[in-house]
């Protein structure tokens, strides 16, 4: 793996300080809801964050730029990770984080790309994300557009038949300019993935089809960086050459320690002296953790 550059610790070191706070956000917008998805959200929080801070070319003033860089949430029930970070950069007002799920609200507990600035793709049944990304990465090439789309999929997904009959076509096509990204968090809302439907070795997996695949620490903004400029460089070295995989191992619920790795936290609530040991949790591991990545 690429080390980071000495002159990117400052970039990594904000990245760990909006992954914290935006766990805190996410907080935040739970308790609005009364529910929300711990596990899922917080296994893929750093990968969000590197992505929309550290990689992807958008404009919050104009989100629907022709020349983006498209991302697709293929596990939608995330999408309260992915909010808060597109209030932050400046797509739409942070004070509409405080409607989430409540009538009329644009923030609805799955992503709508009729009513949120900066959502390139309304998910919500799982396993359609990646061939609307294969879509997304053929066209843009067909237009001459030098975009690249990334597309985020939860292990569980993995269980879709559709998603690996788009593997197939995105290689065939040599989609350079696609990165897909597992959330290999390894449970899901029925348990564990091992148990209920096991697709590792992943990255063989889409190796065997033609991909470029590789394992990644997903809590790791420097692996994450790092794993970003190898997908760059190999997509101007060969820009009909094959598309990229990244397998990110994680953990649901990652930065509460009293929940991580659980799957019947999939979904739930947190409330009262429970969300206070969930912020000073929070607070605590990342405090330690940044010290270490920086």
């Amino acid at each position: 793996m690429t080390e980071v550059l000495a002159a990117d610790r400052d970039v990594v070191s904000m990245l760990q300080d909006r992954s914290v706070e935006m766990r805190l956000a996410n907080l935040r917008l739970v308790e609005t809801a009364g529910s929300g998805h711990y596990g899922p959200c917080f296994s893929c929080m750093e990968i969000m964050v590197s992505l929309y801070y550290g990689l992807l070319r958008v404009r919050p003033d104009e989100p629907a730029w022709p020349d983006r860089d498209r991302f697709v949430l293929g596990k939608g029930h995330a999408c309260s990770a992915l909010y808060p970070i597109l209030a932050d950069l400046g797509f739409f007002p942070d004070a509409r984080l405080e409607t989430f799920t409540r009538l009329g609200s644009m923030l609805g507990d799955h992503p709508d790309m009729r009513k949120i600035p900066g959502i390139d793709f309304s998910s919500g049944s799982l396993g359609h994300g990646l061939s609307i990304g294969t879509g997304m990465a053929d066209g843009v090439r067909l237009a001459g557009r030098d975009s690249r789309v990334v597309v985020l999929l939860g292990d569980g997904e993995l269980n879709e038949g559709q998603v690996w009959e788009a593997a197939a076509y995105a290689s065939h096509r040599g989609l350079s300019n696609l990165l897909a990204i597992v959330d290999a968090n390894k449970v899901s809302v029925d348990g564990a993935t091992a148990d209920l439907l096991s697709f590792e070795p992943i990255d063989r997996r889409f190796a065997a089809f033609g991909w470029v695949a590789q394992r990644v620490d997903g809590h790791s903004h420097t692996a994450l960086l790092a794993a970003y400029r190898e997908f760059d460089d190999r997509r101007a070295a060969e820009p009909d050459g094959p598309p990229t995989v990244l397998v990110a191992d994680t953990v649901a619920g990652k930065g509460i320690d009293f929940i991580e790795g659980m799957a019947e936290w999939h979904v739930g609530y947190l409330g009262g002296v429970d969300r206070e040991r969930a912020i000073a949790s929070i607070r605590r591991m990342f405090t330690n953790e940044s010290q270490e990545d920086r």
